[in-house]
């Protein structure tokens, strides 16, 4: 293998492992050694190996596609991500700041709307999106905080700077499959451990489990906190059944709660009802509480709402965070920083125009092709256009789009996403990556370390996720050996 690393090139990207000139970056040096010291079928062994380990483990995603519901193994790379902890230690600062700034801002508009009335956001950019939740106005949730987890989105540009890329704030996703991946690099790759000391990311579940246990309304010693799924077709079903084992909580689908005639939430069990405290939520806003939202929702608990705005029970994340994750708001998150918390964001977001604005819309019709334009409340890398990967066709239909709905649409520049050495086709190559850490805020607020490295698995693409075609990579911080 010793030759593929040698002619690994990555011109005009900052690699993650290896430098421009061809060789690796010092905290590299080990890891690139270890694999230059396989040959090609030891690689394909030890890739083998950990499909089989993934598909022995159970570790899957769904995928929707034409009406049918496709389980496939999660895909993943052998060759480890490397951050140095003093490069993430500023990351996890500026992550803090960010998830402090946003559930202040969603505490503010559900009741001062101080930042509105100041016009550092235009009004009707909250109070008419979607995601801005009439039911929730005038509720103050515990320590003030809506978004329990985060997961943002990072990613590095040609100098190896961090950005912020988007946030996620309803119901994200993604962090059983941090930890699956360092189980599985573990099991098929022991010997790398030896060179490096690699901090955990195991302990997630039990950080959960006491972020929700904070919230609980019952002063408890072990509050009752339930997992609540829209069950075994959701996409995310293995994540849900994953974190709901490791923080020892029920795994609960909507028919196994309701609310009692003392406006309490209640768990059907064989031994009678029983109270709970905290409901994680993995469904969405629209289909929690048929008595407040979607009436033909089967997948929630009716009277849950009222249950939540008495303060009986605790959700997470609580109704209505969905307003944050709008990326016409993620816009004016640096002013958000500014404005509630008097600091200077340590992470800078990526430039963005938005389509509702005159000067901004202009721009974007002459230079789509050169743009990435993103609808504001899609997820999961639908319903966006890589401009210099679309076809004029796809340039049309997007102006036309833009044009019919300006308010929906956001654009970014097209950025050199960093890179990191992957084994394809029985080769090493450069693939493009980004990375989702996990903040978590409640009493206190904790970042994992690293996060969730989705690859783009296709030669030259820039869409990392798994629904659409890419995989993933363990996320190593380490620690500098003197």
């Amino acid at each position: 293998m010793k030759s593929f690393w040698e002619n690994y090139r990555s011109p005009g990207f900052f690699d993650e492992l290896i430098t421009e000139k061809g060789t690796a970056r010092p905290a590299a040096r080990k890891l690139v050694n270890h694999f230059c010291r396989l040959d090609p079928g030891e690689m394909v062994a030890r890739g083998n190996a950990a499909e089989l380990a993934i598909k022995e483990m159970g570790i899957s995603f769904t995928i929707y596609s034409e009406g049918q519901n496709i389980d496939r193994s999660w895909p993943f790379d052998i060759i480890p991500r490397l951050i140095k902890a003093s490069d993430w230690a500023m990351v996890r600062q500026g992550l803090t700041q960010r998830s402090r700034a946003l559930n202040a801002f969603i505490n503010d508009v559900y009741n001062e709307q101080k930042i509105l009335a100041d016009g550092l956001i235009p009004a009707e950019v909250v109070l008419e999106s979607k995601d801005y939740k009439k039911p929730c106005i005038g509720f103050r949730p515990k320590y003030g905080v809506w978004a329990h987890v985060c997961g943002s989105d990072l990613v590095r540009d040609g100098g190896g700077t961090f950005y912020v890329l988007e946030d996620n704030l309803r119901v994200p996703s993604g962090v059983s499959y941090m930890i699956e991946n360092r189980e599985v690099t573990k099991r098929v790759l022991p010997d790398l451990f030896k060179n490096y000391s690699v901090r955990p990311v195991n302990d997630y579940p039990s950080r959960l489990y006491s972020t929700l246990a904070s919230l609980s309304p019952r002063e408890r010693k072990r509050p009752c906190v339930v997992v609540l799924t829209p069950g075994i077709y959701n996409s995310a079903y293995f994540e849900h059944a994953f974190l709901a084992q490791g923080m020892g909580a029920e795994l609960v689908e909507g028919s196994d709660l309701f609310v009692g005639k003392d406006d309490c939430v209640y768990m059907r069990t064989v031994d009678g009802p029983q109270r709970v405290d905290v409901v994680y939520r993995r469904i969405d806003d629209e289909f929690i509480d048929p008595e407040v939202f979607r009436e033909d929702s089967a997948l929630g608990v009716p009277g849950i709402i009222r249950s939540w705005r008495k303060g009986n029970v605790a959700i997470a994340n609580a109704p209505g965070s969905g307003v944050a994750d709008d990326k016409v708001v993620y816009a004016f998150v640096p002013e958000m920083i500014r404005y509630y918390l008097k600091e200077k964001p340590l992470i800078d977001s990526v430039k963005t125009y938005l389509c509702m604005l005159q000067e901004d819309l202009d721009y974007v019709l002459e230079n789509i092709e050169n743009l990435v334009v993103k609808p504001a409340n899609e997820s999961g890398g639908y319903g966006m256009m890589v401009g210099p990967h679309a076809s004029k066709a796809d340039h049309r239909k997007f102006r036309d789009l833009i044009q019919k709905n300006p308010r929906n649409y956001i654009a970014q520049p097209t950025l050199c996403l960093s890179t990191a050495p992957t084994f394809v086709d029985g080769g090493i190559a450069p693939r493009h990556l980004d990375l989702r850490p996990f903040i978590l805020q409640g009493k206190n607020t904790w970042v994992s370390q690293g996060g969730l490295t989705r690859v783009a698995m296709r030669e030259g693409s820039l869409v990392v996720n798994s629904s659409q075609g890419g995989g993933s990579k363990d996320t190593w911080i380490i620690e500098q050996r003197k």
